[in-house]
């Protein structure tokens, strides 16, 4: 059994048959019941989730705040199991996820936590592979604070192995594989990621400007929405120079089907 709480659950060949699955953009009608529970909002990976179950044809029920009960994981997976063949959970406590996934019989997809938000990773990745003829050699600059995002931006790095660098303030940098950190803006990169500043953030030197942009060799700018103009970007998306553009996020709804499917395939 294969489970998704962030990108290192998954090898080098996982990712590739995920990304090649959504490439042949087939979806095979599958027999399944997953039990789906949202925290939050997150417009976009709801609709897509929501559309993925629609498309695969499998039974679905909300439930919502699964795992926001005083009962053990161990208990909840061992009544629930017998209903559902797949878990896709939105939850901000990352830790009780973990326990949940360890306790339970079937797989899990994090749909977003507090520590990781692997299916954007996994689309926003595969958009640049398709954009780029080797992504190895593709040089990524993070832009801002750590984040969940973030989080599994370095996963990726380490499974796959790539040319990213981290800019952000120096209490965030780790010791992390495949990244190099760094609180001075130097060098020319390819494609610039930025994410929402977490809570009680603020640092104008961390606003990306198309002046930025241009200091690097106006490189390609992929947000992670929703994008708040002031913290992490200085100027609207519309206004961004290099913007990948909005059409990129429909990406999220064959690389979902992807995963779901071959998770399911692997249970």
């Amino acid at each position: 059994m294969l489970n998704l709480l962030n990108i290192d659950d998954l090898s080098q060949e996982d990712i590739y048959k995920i990304w090649d699955s959504a490439n042949n953009g087939t979806a095979d009608k599958l027999e399944a019941n997953i039990a789906w529970s949202f925290e939050g909002n997150g417009i976009r990976t709801r609709t897509t989730f929501v559309q993925t179950f629609q498309t695969l044809g499998v039974n679905f029920v909300e439930l919502p705040n699964f795992l926001k009960t005083n009962e053990s994981v161990e208990d909840l997976a061992s009544y629930m199991d017998a209903f559902y063949s797949m878990y896709v959970i939105r939850e901000s406590n990352h830790q009780r996820l973990k326990a949940f996934a360890a306790a339970t019989t079937k797989p899990i997809i994090n749909a977003m936590s507090s520590e990781a938000h692997p299916c954007e990773v996994l689309t926003d990745a595969y958009y640049l592979s398709t954009k780029f003829e080797s992504l190895t050699n593709v040089r990524i600059l993070l832009w801002g604070p750590v984040t969940n995002v973030f989080k599994s931006w370095h996963s990726l790095s380490g499974v796959l192995g790539l040319n990213m660098t981290h800019y952000c303030p120096s209490e965030y940098h780790q010791d992390t594989k495949n990244v190099t950190y760094t609180d001075q803006l130097t060098g020319h990169y390819d494609v610039v990621i930025t994410d929402a500043w977490p809570k009680g953030f603020s640092d104008s030197n961390y606003c990306l400007s198309n002046d930025h942009l241009r200091g690097m060799s106006s490189p390609m700018v992929l947000p992670t929405p929703p994008v708040t103009v002031g913290n992490e970007l200085k100027q609207p998306l519309y206004d961004t120079e290099n913007f990948v553009g909005y059409e990129q996020k429909a990406l999220l709804l064959p690389i979902q089907i992807a995963i779901v499917s071959y998770l399911l395939s692997k249970a």
